[in-house]
């Protein structure tokens, strides 16, 4: 059966974050502060490209954030760019009973602000670790690993009584991978090549209502 066919089956919609919810990566925005930009830039293009293990490739990353104020790091986030079409998609996906859920292998601070602005019926992301208001370099959470969308998913699915048939999962990089083993709709969103190949719906523009035309 084509994807046209069972469109409007879809129940669940599940969004990556990082330059698929959000224009740019957050770790980014936040190395720019301590003026590590360039370096986390090339943790993270390896990271998303599947070249580097994504748990030890964020723990590197956020070493790099240690002394950065957490009033700056939350400032900086709630100032991060929505992606163009992202607030159409996510009204247009939960006009029809759609949940719609994002995964981030980034960080609260911005994930809660942007669920609650784009109005997402929730969020799952990794903490940074604080200690007397500044950055310790630490970091855990729900999507510390390669797996973690997946499984995270896997258990939404089960909660909810949803299936593949009636998922649809968006990203944009090698650490959303997993998620599509568990959705029949698995969109590629201005992806990188290791994720583009395993999709069934390929996004490149960079306007996200378009996922609007598959369901």
């Amino acid at each position: 059966m084509s994807i046209l066919q069972r469109r409007n089956n879809i129940k669940l919609a599940v969004f990556d974050f990082d330059s698929t919810l959000m224009d740019g990566e957050t770790i980014e925005f936040l190395a720019k502060e301590v003026g590590c930009e360039d370096k986390v830039k090339e943790i993270t293009a390896k990271a998303m490209q599947g070249e580097l293990d994504f748990f030890e490739s964020l723990q590197e990353r956020v070493a790099l954030l240690k002394g950065l104020s957490i009033k700056r790091v939350n400032k900086i986030c709630a100032e991060l760019p929505v992606m163009n079409g992202a607030f159409e998609a996510v009204r247009g996906l939960k006009e029809t009973g759609c949940k719609v859920i994002c995964f981030s292998g980034g960080f609260k601070n911005a994930t809660i602000p942007f669920a609650q602005k784009l109005g997402l019926d929730g969020e799952f992301s990794n903490i940074l670790h604080v200690k007397d208001e500044i950055l310790t370099g630490f970091v855990g959470g729900e999507m510390m690993f390669n797996d973690s969308k997946g499984q995270m998913l896997l258990r939404l699915q089960k909660i909810l009584g949803i299936t593949p048939s009636n998922t649809i999962v968006t990203g944009d990089g090698a650490n959303d991978l997993s998620m599509f083993k568990y959705a029949d709709y698995k969109v590629a969103f201005c992806a990188k090549p290791v994720l583009e190949k395993e999709a069934n719906i390929i996004i490149k523009e960079k306007n996200l209502s378009k996922i609007l035309e598959y369901i």
